[in-house]
């Protein structure tokens, strides 16, 4: 894991800020932003879940927190579904995948921003995933196609001091 912190941790930041992300916020809303199923995640990653869901922002690159259904502390979203965060979720394949750490996968790439490290996926109907690394529990950031092709860096800019607060630094379970 630490291969994959050193070797790649410049790599994200070109893509990153090309792609649009999505951003965590503080209190959960009433309001219904969409859907998102909530991750099966072990008691340890629940309590950092927990903790993450009450430092996130309000707002994350200018849209306002609209948590999907059903309501979750591991689930978290801004706009109308077109950030979504969901925390406590599986380690992706593509985070050990030997075309990823050396760069060869066109549609992986793993970088830093802001002190936290992400793998950003791009998905076949054009939107984009970012997974944090090498933290105590994954933190997944779904950012729908129609807000990918904007500068995402302000989506991860907006969401890592809430993540490096409550979510230390680690092998993710």
């Amino acid at each position: 894991m630490n291969s994959f912190r050193h070797r790649h941790s410049a790599r994200l930041g070109l893509p990153v800020l090309a792609m649009s992300l999505i951003a965590v916020a503080g209190c959960s809303s009433a309001d219904d932003g969409g859907s998102a199923a909530v991750p099966s995640a072990g008691a340890a990653a629940v309590k950092l879940c927990r903790n993450l869901d009450e430092v996130l922002p309000r707002e994350v690159d200018g849209l306002g927190r609209q948590d999907p259904q059903p309501a979750s502390e591991l689930t978290a979203g801004w706009g109308d579904a077109v950030i979504i965060l969901r925390c406590g979720v599986p380690q992706p394949p593509k985070m050990i995948d030997p075309e990823v750490a050396e760069g060869r996968d066109a549609d992986a790439v793993a970088g830093a921003v802001d002190g936290v490290d992400w793998l950003m996926e791009k998905r076949d109907d054009g939107s984009y995933r970012f997974t944090t690394a090498n933290r105590a529990a994954y933190v997944e950031v779904a950012v729908s196609a129609d807000r990918a092709g904007e500068d995402t860096s302000p989506i991860l800019v907006g969401l890592a001091p809430a993540i490096k607060k409550a979510v230390p630094e680690g092998v993710g379970s």
